[in-house]
């Protein structure tokens, strides 16, 4: 599928700029995650940086018939969030139990639009004691851009940090970024 996804990236146009750590766990927190196509260069990307066994959060509804065994295939965790299950937790654990753990997730939660990021990719990240690598996919720009790593240190500052970095990324639907 490599191939392909470079095949796809070269009639496209994009390109990825920057480079994510070079250790065995860390978090990829992508924004602004504004339309469905997020998922398709976030595969593609994948694929072409060879990222294996990399995981993603999505809503419990995208793992029912007829699908769910797509999203689970490519690496999907099914979060349900009308119900409190300690998410933080039951990653943290998995993350400490395993040798190698990349976790793509949205740090906004939805596609909606949104003024700040939540906050749970960060408690992950701190608690695990891992990396957090923010990537933005620009549509403008059509680059997949991987920002330097950081780790979780002072929430504020660090979410500070990130918004900077996310503010200058145009999303699929520019009127729904952060």
């Amino acid at each position: 599928m490599r191939a392909l996804w470079i095949l796809f990236f070269k009639i496209t146009g994009w390109k990825v700029v920057g480079s994510l750590p070079n250790v065995n766990k860390y978090i990829c927190a992508v924004a602004p995650h504004t339309s469905n196509w997020d998922v398709i260069i976030g595969m593609a990307t994948r694929s072409i940086l060879r990222i294996h066994g990399a995981k993603f959060l999505g809503k419990s509804q995208l793992f029912r018939a007829p699908f769910g065994w797509f999203f689970r295939m490519v690496g999907g965790i099914p979060v349900y969030r009308d119900e409190r299950h300690d998410m933080v937790d039951q990653v943290v654990s998995v993350i400490r139990s395993s040798d190698k753990f990349i976790l793509a997730i949205a740090p906004e939660g939805t596609r909606k639009k949104v003024t700040k990021l939540r906050t749970g990719f960060w408690y992950i990240a701190r608690a695990a004691n891992i990396p957090i690598a923010p990537v933005g996919f620009d549509y403008k720009k059509k680059e997949v851009i991987i920002y330097p790593a950081l780790y979780a240190s002072e929430i504020d500052a660090d979410l500070h940090e990130l918004m900077e970095f996310y503010s200058g990324i145009t999303g699929k639907n520019p009127e729904l970024g952060l």
